[in-house]
């Protein structure tokens, strides 16, 4: 006899008002009397582990980030269009899990000689780190359903990402966890680096002294 699984209850969940993804300010909202900040480029926040939001809210599915990089205004536009546009709204929602772009980048206008300081505000962005939640899509739907829709969006994003669910990132987990525990190898990236074999700190970067050659 061929065996089916259970069908899933989704009694614990509860609609919102609004389940489509709301729409993202281009420019951040500032007081009147402050004059809009000009910034560098901080390269440390979308390299390395992200540590707070790299788990499911709804435990159900969503776009995590595989590598760092910033998202523009017009990829939160594209997120929210395509999302919108594909899903039931009868029995889905969607919820942002990164805040609206908030860091100025700057430029300078084309033909201008070197000098005469820092470039005007040309736009604002959302640094990522890996292992960020994008965007989340739960409600009454299986992992195909998700997978389907959310497999529109995440190739176009500027950094690499992928769709998952719970089990998926369990599993990732405890994966992880196997491999550190059942390493028979005492020679791995971390203890080179740590007892400097080799002389391996004289061409080594400080990023790789941090994390191990993990994120780069």
């Amino acid at each position: 006899m061929k065996f089916f699984a259970p069908p899933i209850k989704y009694d614990n969940i509860e609609m919102p008002e609004r389940p489509k993804l709301r729409f993202m300010d281009k420019v951040p909202i500032l007081p009147s009397n402050l004059r809009a900040p000009k910034m560098q480029k901080k390269l440390k926040w979308m390299r390395g582990p992200e540590t707070v939001h790299n788990s499911l809210v709804h435990k159900q599915y969503g776009i995590i980030a595989t590598g760092g990089g910033r998202l523009r205004w017009g990829h939160f536009e594209m997120l929210r269009l395509t999302i919108g546009r594909k899903m039931d709204t009868s029995r889905m929602f969607s919820i942002w899990r990164v805040e609206a772009p908030w860091q100025p980048v700057t430029k300078k206008g084309q033909g201008q000689r070197m000098g005469g300081g820092k470039g005007a505000i040309d736009h604002y962005v959302t640094p990522v780190k890996s292992g960020r939640v994008i965007v989340e899509l739960a409600g009454e739907l299986e992992f195909v359903e998700a997978k389907k829709i959310l497999d529109i969006v995440c190739p176009k994003l500027p950094f690499k990402a992928m769709v998952v669910s719970q089990e998926m990132l369990d599993k990732m987990k405890a994966e992880e966890e196997r491999l550190e525990r059942e390493n028979l190898n005492p020679w791995n990236f971390k203890y080179i680096v740590q007892n400097n074999l080799g002389g391996c700190h004289r061409w080594l970067s400080p990023v790789d002294h941090k994390w191990f050659g993990k994120y780069v």
